[in-house]
C-alpha cells in the first residue's frame, strides 16, 4: 500500500467513525438508557494530532504520537452545542484537555482542531487531568482539574509518590483559557474538586475532597463543603464533610462530587463517584444524591447503593470495573450524563430531570445492615402482591 493509499484508508476509516449514529440499547430500569456505542475513544483522535503526514518525514506512515485513551470529560450546553472537555491520555501517559462538540449531544462528537493550551504556574504540573466545567453566575466559565506533581519529599529513588491539588482555570469561549493559582486549603491534597455555579452568601462554594496522600484519604475523605471569596486566589479555610464514608457501602473506600449539580425545583441534584475494595481491585460505580436548594451543603435525600455501574465491556479497559463521571448536560428536558468506562472511553447515558428527581425521591435509603434490607424488600413485594 501506498502513502496515498494508507492516508487515504485513515481518512475515510476516521470519517466513517465520527458519522457514525448512536443508537440506544433501550431502559432496563425506568431511570435511564444507555446508548450503544462510545460517543469519543481514542480513535476519534484527529490523524493530524497522531501522524506526521509529510510522505518525506514519515514515509511509512507511521504513528509518531499515539493516544491511548480518551475519558473523564466535562460537559457543558453551549448554543445548543454539547461541548465535552475531554481527557486525553497519551502512549506516553501525559493527559491534555481537548474540545470535542456535537449537535446531537449522543453521537458525531468531533473534536475542535487543536488541544487546550493551560499554561503553567510557577510549579510546572507533570500532569493534569479530570476537569469539571462549570458556567458561573459571574459570567466566567471555570475549569477545575487535578493537578499532580512528584511529591518533593520523596526518597531519590522514589518514582512513585506524588501529591495531587485542584488546578484552576477559567475561559469565555473554552478557546482562550487563563490559568490561576492553585486551590489553597488546609487538608493534605485535594481531588474531585467542583465549583458551585451559583454564589453563595456572596461567596464562591467549592465541592471538595480532603484526603491525606495521594491514593489514601487516611483520616479525610468524603465530599466535603467549602467557601472562599475569590477564585482568583482561591482559599478554602475550612471544609465541611457533607457526604462521609461509611462501612460496607458502595462509598466505603473513597467518594466524591462528579459534575456541578443540577438545579431543580425540589432541590440540587447531585452525582457523584463511590469507590469500595474487591479482591480484583478497587470498584467505581456512580451514584445520585439530592441537597437543600437554600443550603447546598445539607442532603435531603440519598437513595442506597449506584445509580450506575460498569456492564459488558464497560467493565475493561485500563482499569477495570471502573465507572467515573464529572460532566452532564440538560438539553431540551434530557438529561445527558457523559461517564467514562475503565479509563479508556466515553459513554453517553439519557434520562431526564423529572426521572431523576422521582428516583431519588422515591427510592429507599441505604438500611445498612441485611436484615434492615430483607425488610425493604418484603415491604415492596408484599405491596405488589396486593396489587395482583
Amino acid at each position: 500500500m501506498t502513502f496515498e493509499e494508507r492516508l487515504s484508508l485513515l481518512r475515510q476509516q476516521h470519517k466513517e467513525l465520527i458519522q457514525k449514529e448512536n443508537v440506544p440499547v433501550g431502559e432496563h430500569n425506568g431511570i435511564y438508557k444507555r446508548y450503544s456505542n462510545p460517543v469519543l475513544e481514542a480513535e476519534h483522535i484527529p490523524l493530524e494530532w497522531r501522524f506526521d503526514l509529510d510522505k518525506k518525514t514519515n514515509p511509512f506512515l507511521q504513528e509518531r504520537l499515539g493516544v491511548n485513551a480518551v475519558f473523564n470529560p466535562g460537559a457543558i450546553l453551549i448554543n445548543g452545542k454539547v461541548l465535552l472537555v475531554a481527557r486525553v491520555e497519551g502512549y506516553d501517559r501525559k493527559s491534555f484537555f481537548a474540545v470535542a462538540e456535537s449537535q446531537s449531544g449522543v453521537d458525531k462528537f468531533q473534536f475542535w482542531d487543536e488541544p487546550i493550551v493551560l499554561n503553567e504556574t510557577d510549579s510546572p504540573d507533570t500532569n493534569v487531568y479530570d476537569m469539571r466545567v462549570v458556567q458561573h453566575e459571574d459570567g466566567w466559565i471555570y475549569g477545575t482539574f487535578c493537578t499532580e506533581r512528584k511529591d518533593p519529599n520523596a526518597l531519590k529513588n522514589d518514582t512513585v509518590s506524588a501529591i495531587a491539588s485542584c488546578g484552576i482555570a477559567r475561559t469565555k469561549d473554552l478557546k482562550k483559557w487563563e490559568r490561576l493559582p492553585d486551590l489553597l486549603s488546609n487538608s493534605g491534597q485535594q481531588r474531585n474538586v467542583v465549583l458551585h455555579p451559583e454564589f453563595v452568601d456572596g461567596k464562591y462554594a467549592l465541592y471538595t475532597r480532603p484526603q491525606d496522600g495521594f491514593i489514601k484519604v487516611g483520616d479525610g475523605g468524603g465530599i466535603a463543603w467549602g467557601l472562599t471569596d475569590s477564585m482568583e486566589n482561591a482559599k478554602v479555610l475550612s471544609e465541611k464533610i457533607m457526604d462521609n464514608r461509611v462501612y460496607h457501602t458502595i462509598n466505603e473506600v473513597k467518594n466524591g462530587q462528579g459534575p456541578a449539580p443540577i438545579k431543580t425545583d425540589e432541590g440540587w441534584l447531585h452525582l457523584a463517584h463511590g469507590v469500595r475494595n474487591t479482591a480484583a481491585g478497587l470498584r467505581y460505580v456512580l451514584y445520585l444524591f439530592m441537597t437543600d436548594l437554600k443550603e447546598p451543603w445539607l442532603i435531603k435525600y440519598k437513595p442506597s447503593g449506584y445509580f450506575m455501574a460498569s456492564v459488558k465491556d464497560e467493565r475493561v479497559g485500563d482499569v477495570s470495573n471502573v465507572l467515573f463521571c464529572n460532566g452532564w448536560v440538560v438539553k431540551d428536558k434530557k438529561v445527558y450524563i457523559y461517564y467514562a468506562s475503565s479509563d479508556t472511553r466515553i459513554h453517553v447515558a439519557e434520562s431526564s430531570v423529572e426521572q431523576l428527581i422521582d428516583y431519588v425521591q422515591n427510592t429507599p435509603e441505604d438500611a445498612l445492615r441485611s436484615y434492615a434490607s430483607v425488610q425493604q424488600r418484603l415491604q415492596l413485594i408484599r405491596k405488589n402482591n396486593k396489587l395482583i
